[in-house]
Order: C-alpha cells, then structure tokens, then sequence
C-alpha cells in the first residue's frame, strides 16, 4: 500500500492527513495558533508560525500512523490566501507580518487604483476589480505606508510557497495564489501583466518567476527537512494552491459547471467554470486543478464561522456553551428567529457587497427573544451571506449545491442553508476539508492516483431538500437583510470614522 500527505495551513491551525490511495483515512494532527488584529480591521500573521505548524503537524501525523517513511510518496500543501504574500528580504527572511486575506486597511490603495487605473481595464486584463480583500492593494499600502519594508522587500510569496520553498529548497507560485493577488496577474494569459505592474509601481522581480500547476511537483525534500519530518529524502512535493479551492478538490470537483461552498472561518462559494461568468462583483482567479482551463469564480463571506464562534465564545456562559447545546437550541426555533436579522459583516465584507465600513448588526431584538433565538439568527446570517454569493453568479447553478466545511456537522444549520437558498444541499459523508483536496493534488502529481480513481473517492450524503414554506418566509427575510444593510451603508462608515 502507498500513502500521501496533505498539508493544510489555514488562518487559525495547521492541519495534516495522511490517507492510502483507496482513500482511507490514517492518521492526522491539527496545530493551533491566532490572528494578530493590532487595530480594527486589520489582520496580519507572521510567517515563522506557519512554517513550524507545518512542520509539526506533519511530523506527528506521520509519528501517529506508524507508516514507513518510504511508503509515503508525496506531500501537497494548500494554505490561506495570504493577501500581500509573505514579504521576504534577499536572505529570505520575512520583513513583517503578513497582510493576511481579512485584513481591510488598504482602502485609500484601491481607491488610488480606480482612479488612476480605472475599473474598466482592471477587469479586462484581470478580471478582477480594486478592493482592500486584494493583495495587490496590500503591497501597495506597504509600499505607501512602509517604505523602509517595501525597499527591503525582494519577494512575496504565499503561506504555501514559503512552507515549500522550506521543504524543497524551491520558489514557486501556484496560477490559484498567483491569480488571486488580483490586479496584477492577467487572467488571459495566466501570467504576470507587466502593464498592469509598470501602472501601479509594483517591481516584476518582486514576483516569483516560476508558475506551476497545482498538481505540479514543487521539488523534492531536502535532506534536512526529510530528517526532521521523519520522511525521505527527495520526496515529491506537489504545489497545492489557495485552501478553499482544494477543499472543492476534496469534494470531488474537477470539472466544469459544479457549485460548492466551503465554509469554515469565512466562506468562499465558487462556480466551478470553462466558460466566462459575467456576474456581479465575483473574485476570479485559476482552478486548482486544469488551471489553464478552469477557472474558480467566486463570492463569500469575510466571515462564517467565525462570527458563529465568536457568539459561542462571547455570550455561550459557562453553561450550555458547547455547538450541540446551542444547535439544540436553535432547532427549536422557527425560520427566521421571531423576527431577527443579523449582518454577518464583522470584518468588513468582500465579494460581492465590497464594503470595507460593513458593520456587523443585530436588528428586531425584544424581551422575548433568548440565546436560541440569537444563535439561530447567526446561522441564519451565514446562509443568506451564501444566498447573495450565489445569485452574484447570475446562473443556473444546477440540480443541486455542495457544502463542505465544519458547518456540516450541525444537522440545523444544513437544513437552513437549504431553507434560505431554496437547493437541495449535498454534503459529504467524511470530513472533507482542504486536506483531502491536498491528498488528491499530492496523489495526481505523482502519479499515485487517476481521475477516475480520485471520483469514485467521494461518497456523498443524501440531498437535504429545501422546506417550501420556510424558503417562503426566508425569501422576505432575505429582502430585509438586503434592506437593512442599504439602510445602514451611510451610518456604517460614520461608524468607521467615529472609531478612528
């Protein structure tokens, strides 16, 4: 039997799985770590904590499955999207912390490029607009802001890469981190757009040269990181790409017209497509997989998960606090909480509402309403955040939608993204986040696994149909959330000055 490892580095843990290639889990060891917010709206990690979380998940899980190392034959490593990318000085060393995707500071930047570049030709080479979500837009607040990080800055490289280029000894990008960065990749090319570079002042050499596929092997393992790892020399290590494209890959979806919503910290719902997708105000960048080809388009949340443990953690007590009590809770409440709706915008919000001043609210409260009630609405806020990422495609999305991520492990929660959104949800019958995806990259570059092999993988759970009268109730709910939010915008960005 052969075995290969997937190694995911997310926005609050590192996790690694180590599978066989009948796709039978083995072994697995997750590493946590925080998010430095040193003002509102920010959001920055150092690298360092990355790069030792790797290695530490991947050395337990291999010490925990008792595989020999030479019956491993392949590692992929996905990761956040870094934003800026790790700024790295000529001894590849990180200048500062990273500007990670949740952070908003650089909004004066995005407005600099609408006005100096204009959104018209930004979406014509990139197909991609100008918003603080955007690394691009984060080098230039360093660059504005940082002159001194900026000069001694030779290379950004995402998470993934530079857990990579530590493993291998390599540099590398993947086309899903590259195209991600948004205005300065040409999306009709898949390459670096010199005129869009030259108009923002940001150096080529700056960039990593070398773009791979995701499935592509990055390089092998060093001596050093083999021995440290517990693995052999010269194993291949594949490239990976951005996390929430490789949990679509760990659902199963490597081909066009399939729409999946991976959903954990933030959310990201994507139509998988060979086609152009004219929506509105979706991020695009290349597939994790075909990247020539396929293209990932995209809206989603700035936060999902996140808020919903944020309320766990803030107003849970010391009592009841676990997910199951409060879901518990939350079954027992009808559609649309009693009248609350709640704006799950906490950090802002990105595709497709792109409002940096986005504030998160709680409307219609009363006496009579309880924790359940609240808790509810959170839940509730996620699947209409979903609703508008999926209407921004302006496409039939087909028989059904897929959903992966900690949200399917709450039977209430499936049900009300179904509710909201009025299709019937499909779910996996395993675990399958970004590790799995990073399994199957690991598996197709070397060789290992087929396609067609990687298909009959994954087992899905049955279809969770949508209640007609509680899609009627959220279809009035959902115009309300949108009401509500428009009602808002001015005051929310007084908001924001007021805070300053």
């Amino acid at each position: 039997m052969e075995y290969l490892l997937g190694t995911d580095i997310g926005t609050s843990g590192t996790k690694t799985i180590l599978m066989d290639t009948e796709g039978n889990l083995i072994a697995k060891h997750l590493v946590e770590y925080d998010v430095l917010t040193p003002r509102p709206l920010w959001a920055e990690q150092w690298p360092d904590v990355w790069l030792e979380a790797a290695r530490s998940s991947i050395r337990e899980t291999v010490l925990k499955s008792g595989i020999a190392k030479e019956d491993i034959k392949g590692l992929a490593v996905s990761g956040l999207y870094g934003g800026s990318g790790i700024p790295l000085d000529e001894e590849m060393q990180p200048v500062r912390p990273c500007l990670i995707w949740m952070d908003r500071r650089a909004q004066e930047e995005s407005d600099w490029v609408l006005s100096h570049i204009g959104e018209e030709k930004l979406l014509e080479i990139t197909q991609n607009g100008a918003d603080p979500y955007y690394g691009y837009t984060k080098m230039l607040w360093i660059k504005n802001h940082e002159p001194e990080n900026w000069e001694r800055t030779k290379l950004f490289l995402p998470p993934n890469d530079y857990v990579i280029y530590h493993l291998t000894g390599e540099i590398v990008i993947d086309y899903s981190s590259a195209g991600n960065i948004g205005g300065i990749f040409d999306m009709r090319t898949r390459t670096w757009s010199e005129e869009m570079m030259e108009a923002m002042g940001i150096p080529m050499e700056k960039m990593p040269a070398k773009l791979v596929e995701s499935t592509d092997i990055a390089g092998g393992l060093t001596k050093e990181a083999a021995e440290s790892l517990g693995l052999m020399e010269g194993m291949p290590v594949i490239a990976g790409g951005i996390d929430c494209g490789a949990a679509n890959i760990g659902l199963g979806v490597l081909e066009s017209g399939i729409y999946a919503a991976a959903i954990g910290t933030s959310m990201c719902a994507a139509l998988i497509s060979d086609k152009p997708v004219k929506g509105n105000g979706l991020i695009v960048w290349p597939y994790l997989y075909d990247a020539k080809n396929l293209s990932y388009y995209f809206a989603g949340g700035a936060t999902a998960g996140a808020i919903v443990k944020w309320f766990r953690n803030t107003f849970g007590g010391e009592e009841n606090n676990s997910y199951d009590a409060l879901n518990a809770m939350a079954e027992k409440i009808p559609a649309g909480s009693e009248g609350l709706v709640v704006l799950p915008y906490f950090m802002g919000e990105r595709s497709p509402v792109w409002d940096s001043d986005a504030k998160g609210t709680i409307v219609g409260l009363s006496l009579a309403h309880t924790k359940g009630h609240l808790y509810r609405a959170f839940l509730e806020a996620v699947a209409y955040s979903l609703r508008d990422a999926m209407e921004a495609t302006g496409e039939d999305l087909g028989e059904y939608i897929l959903l992966a991520g900690g949200v399917t492990k709450s039977r209430v929660w499936r049900h009300i993204f179904a509710d909201v959104t009025g299709y019937p949800v499909v779910c996996p019958k395993q675990d399958v986040e970004a590790n799995m995806g990073d399994v199957i990259l690991a598996g197709i570059g070397t060789g290992i696994l087929s396609y067609e092999k990687v298909k009959e993988w994954q087992v899905l759970n049955e279809k969770i149909m949508p209640d007609e009268k509680n899609h009627e109730k959220y279809n009035e709910y959902f115009e309300l959330y949108h009401s509500v939010y428009r009602n808002l915008k001015t005051d929310m960005k007084k908001l924001t000055k007021l805070a300053e």
